[in-house]
């Protein structure tokens, strides 16, 4: 039959392809990304189950492999060792290239067996889903039977697909190009507010702030797709959330900074930065480069982004426009010191925590004597931090 069992026409053969793909996606980002690499939910053995066997069929790639790969890249990120940074390699090699890079990190069986803990190991996973291209070739033998010629295309569709989109859009767009939400200490991006297309996957910027968090959105403007089939999944008893991002609570009446004001700084660093960055270092932007110049509104979106950036994350060229804006405001230097020393707070995990009530509560102190007003007012928010429960 030349059109297949199901005798469809070429339209329909076209949505059965994206619904097809679409399954795949969402077997990458539920089961490999959230289940596996963050461990941020548990899902039903058949589920699992499913999920392996469609990936064996559809991409060929092996649970284990991708895994590893995927925590090295967070443990590597926007590094010479990370296996798919544009920051690094380029967009272009990313972009193209990824799978590629992908395959080149899956030789690595040291960094395979570091990074892989806790994956499948039965004997399917040993005997079977580890036959990269036994499952792709049986995949184009069940297209063709059940689409006929065009079956063929339906394969070489799905062979693609998580490629480019994961491989290269991801990887490579995801830490090019986009907004972020969150200071994250890479550069990663939210590349589209609303996650569909790539499972939710396109709001990477949030991931990579919260990378155990089964729910990538994080504004109530942001729809991951994923999540919704989590949801869909919890409901019917077939996953688990363990972990999901939660904003921080702010209790207006609280007026010490106690011991979980502390916890509730270092747990929600992100969205602590990410309200500074918003109520004190916008603010104070516009006020000061945006007094006479007609172009000053782009210099203070400029500066907000520079300024919202961890230091160590700019290249050359852009520390040198951030010194320069730091040498013509006094006032955004101050607001840019105190940045740098929140963030030294949290990064004295080590310390007691009594060193780190103290150096919050001289924070504060010091922050609201500055006589800048945005910066006064955030300290004074601070004392109302309360850890999520």
């Amino acid at each position: 039959m030349i059109n297949g069992l199901l005798d469809l026409s070429w339209w329909q053969v076209l949505l059965v392809t994206l619904a097809l793909t679409h399954v795949t996606i969402v077997a990458v980002t539920v089961f490999l990304h959230r289940a596996q690499a963050h461990r941020a939910l548990t899902l039903h053995p058949l589920v699992s189950h499913f999920f392996r066997l469609w990936l064996w069929l559809t991409t060929g790639m092996v649970t284990r492999e991708w895994v590893a790969i995927h925590r090295y890249h967070h443990a590597r990120c926007e590094t010479e060792e990370d296996p798919h940074s544009p920051q690094v390699l380029g967009i272009d090699k990313v972009m193209w290239e990824g799978a590629e890079l992908y395959r080149e990190a899956a030789k690595k069986t040291e960094l395979i067996e570091r990074y892989s803990h806790g994956t499948p190991n039965d004997w399917l996973e040993r005997n079977v889903y580890s036959l990269r291209w036994q499952g792709v070739a049986l995949m184009l033998l069940i297209d063709v039977l059940l689409f006929g010629i065009l079956g063929v295309a339906v394969w070489a569709v799905q062979m693609i697909w998580i490629p480019f989109w994961a491989a290269g859009v991801i990887n490579g767009l995801g830490h090019y190009w986009g907004y972020r939400n969150f200071a994250s200490p890479d550069a990663a991006t939210n590349i589209s507010p609303w996650g569909i297309l790539i499972g939710g996957e396109e709001l990477h910027n949030n991931h990579h702030a919260f990378p155990s968090s089964a729910k990538l959105s994080a504004k109530w403007w942001e729809f991951d797709i994923g999540w919704m089939y989590i949801r869909i999944l919890a409901f019917l008893r077939l996953a688990r959330v363990r972990r999901v991002a939660l904003k921080p609570l702010i209790d207006s009446g609280k007026m010490n900074i106690d011991m979980d004001t502390v916890k509730a700084v270092v747990v929600h660093r992100m969205y602590v930065l990410a309200n500074y960055a918003r109520d004190v270092v916008k603010p104070v932007a516009e006020a000061e480069l945006c007094r006479s110049e007609q172009h000053c509104r782009k210099m203070a979106r400029q500066a907000r982004r520079l300024l919202s950036t961890d230091a160590g994350s700019l290249d050359a060229v852009a520390r040198a426009r951030l010194n320069a804006i730091l040498e013509r405001s006094q006032v955004l230097a101050t607001v840019h010191q105190y940045r740098e020393r929140l963030q030294d707070i949290w990064g004295r995990t080590a310390s007691s925590q009594e060193v780190l009530l103290q150096s919050l509560q001289e924070w504060c102190r010091e922050a609201e004597a500055t006589g800048i007003k945005a910066l006064a007012d955030f300290a004074r928010s601070l004392r109302g931090y309360q850890p999520a429960v």
